[in-house]
Parts: C-alpha cells; structure tokens; sequence
C-alpha cells in the first residue's frame, strides 16, 4: 500500500488543510497516511523547514501550494506505478519497499557512523601519525623490539629513508643527503661513512644514541597525515560548516607542487632514467611545506564533501525513524 507522508510544524495551517484534505481522500482511495511533526528536530527543520509542508507519496514529493486535486493524482500515478512494479515482480522494487519500512543493523551501524565519523577519522589519524614517533622513543630506552615492530608496520605505507625522515634524541632533527646542499648539518653520509647511497640500508637504518632515532614515517608523510589532523580539528571546531575546496585549487596549490618536489627527486635514488634529467635532492623543508599543502587541501576537499553525504544519509534514516515511530502511534490510536 502507498504511503502518504505529510511533514508539517506546529500552528502551520496549510499542514492541517492538507491533512484534511487526505484524511477525506482515505475514504476514496485506499493509501497509508503519516504525519511528522518536525518541531524541535535539528536535521528535517534544515531539510523540510522553508517548504512546509511537504508531501511524500511513494517516489513523488509536493511541497507548497497543494489543492486536492494535484493530491488525488499524484496519489493515483503513485499507486498505478507501485501495481505495474509489483506486475513485473522487480525484486529490487520490492527490496527497496521493505527496506523503507523496517530499520535495520545496517540502518543503526550507518546512523552513528553518519554522526560520529569525523571522530573515527580524527581517531585514526592521530593514531596513524603518532605511532611513528614512539618507535625512537622505545628504541631510545631500549625496547627495541616494540620499536622494530612500529618500523615494520609502516615499512609498507612509507619508504623510510633515512635520509629523508626526522630524528629525536639526536644531535640533529634530521640528516639530509650532501647533494641537497643544506651548509652546517652532518649529512647522511657524514652519519653513516657511505660514499653512494643504498636504498635498502637507508631503508634499515633507524640510528643510534648518537645520531639519534629515525621516526618511521618519511618527512613528507609526517606533514601530509599530521596536516589532515590539523584541518579535522578545525573542521570540527568550525561545525562541519566549511564548503569543500574547489577541485582546481586541490590541484594547482595539492597536488602540482608535491609532484614536481616528489618526482624530480627520482634520478638521485641511481634509478636508470635518461642522463639529461638533473640528479636533484630536495631539503626537509621543501618536504614539510608540499606535504603540508598537499594534506591540507586533499582534507579541505574531501572531507566536506563526505560531511555532506553523511548528512544526507543520517537524515534519510532519522526520517525513517520519524515515519515508523509515527506510524506506530496512528496504529495505537486505532
């Protein structure tokens, strides 16, 4: 049977016409009728509130001026749509009616992820950025296998080099490679007594008490994971109310200056690439800004665009929460 939803608000005149007006139709037409008051709750005010009232038969939603006569045939196209389904006996029709009707699992699972995500998001984040740093930590007092165990969580999410990750409890925050041309800072050679660069060995390298202890995520990672943090705070302090970044910002500001720093490092790792492209090395700053930029903006895009489809799913289920509870106390009132 087709249901009638009518959303209306306290003292609202024309909800009350309406539902008159469906109330009388019942008796011709054979149709559920639902009423949702919408005062007081947040989302279907944010959602309903300037169309008040507004009318959902089956797919077809009215809202505004609404006399019987547009009712009576939006309700009979509802109705001979729903038969002409059931004839054809699409069970994908038939799956959606159910799960109209009944609020599942998934449907509780899907609501508190649609309120709480941002707090899983920041959760992780804050995990995936800080454990790095308790690898030297353990490895400065000594429980080098906790340490070990950190090093080779990540070793497939990030290439470690050495000489391009920060250090704590060493005579410097970091060990750049000589042809990166920063003056006053041991290199990494000076460090490690090499001439030509072993990748896997850098990759192994995590220090001394010297030197210090590598953090096991690279300089540009740390920047990147730990400026997607940042704008999760500001994002939720600002109330999930900043609008997402244009895509071409992402682009030009994100991705372009990350790229460009990124890959015109390649040909000083002794990869086989044509001898005219320049042996370049960047600097940790350079690393700290790109990624930085890259995580801020990748943030700034994404995650207002996934507030809002959570927004939409979280109001989807309250308002199918609304429609069974109210449902439920016509039933009672019967």
């Amino acid at each position: 049977m087709i249901s009638v939803i009518v959303y209306s608000r306290t003292d609202c005149e024309p909800c009350q016409q309406i539902i008159e007006t469906l109330s009388q139709l019942k008796t011709e037409i054979s149709f559920d009728l639902v009423t949702i008051d919408i005062e007081g709750k947040k989302e279907l005010l944010q959602k309903h509130g300037r169309e008040i009232p507004v009318v959902k038969i089956g797919p077809y939603t009215l809202q505004g001026l609404i006399d019987e006569k547009k009712l009576r045939m939006t309700i009979m196209a509802a109705i001979d749509r729903e038969k002409q389904l059931l004839e054809l006996d699409d069970k994908h029709f038939k799956r959606r009616i159910e799960q109209g009707r009944n609020f599942t699992k998934i449907d509780k699972i899907s609501l508190w992820l649609s309120k709480y995500y941002i707090w899983l998001i920041t959760f992780f984040l804050a995990l995936y950025v800080g454990l790095p740093f308790l690898a030297p930590v353990f490895a400065r007092n000594g429980a080098m296998l906790p340490a070990k165990v950190i090093y080779t969580i990540y070793k497939p999410l990030c290439h470690q080099l050495a000489f391009r990750s920060w250090f704590l409890f060493g005579e410097q925050p970091f060990y750049p490679r000589a042809i990166a041309g920063i003056d006053g800072v041991l290199s990494y050679e000076d460090i490690t007594g090499q001439s030509e660069i072993d990748t896997r060995q850098a990759r192994n390298f995590i220090g001394n008490d010297q030197v210090g202890y590598k953090v096991a995520l690279c300089e540009r990672d740390t920047a990147i994971y730990a400026s997607m943090l940042l704008f999760t705070l500001v994002f939720i302090i600002s109330g999930r109310r900043l609008k997402s970044l244009p895509w071409y910002i992402w682009l030009i500001i994100g991705l372009i200056p990350i790229g460009l720093d990124g890959t015109s490092q390649l040909a000083s790792l002794g990869l086989n690439l044509p001898a005219w492209i320049p042996i370049r090395e960047s600097t940790p700053l350079l690393r700290t800004i790109t990624g930085t930029l890259f995580g801020l903006t990748t943030a700034w895009y994404l995650f207002p665009l996934i507030e809002e489809s959570m927004h939409e799913t979280k109001v989807m289920l309250l308002e199918k929460i609304e429609y069974q509870q109210s449902k439920s106390s016509n039933l009672v009132s019967k």
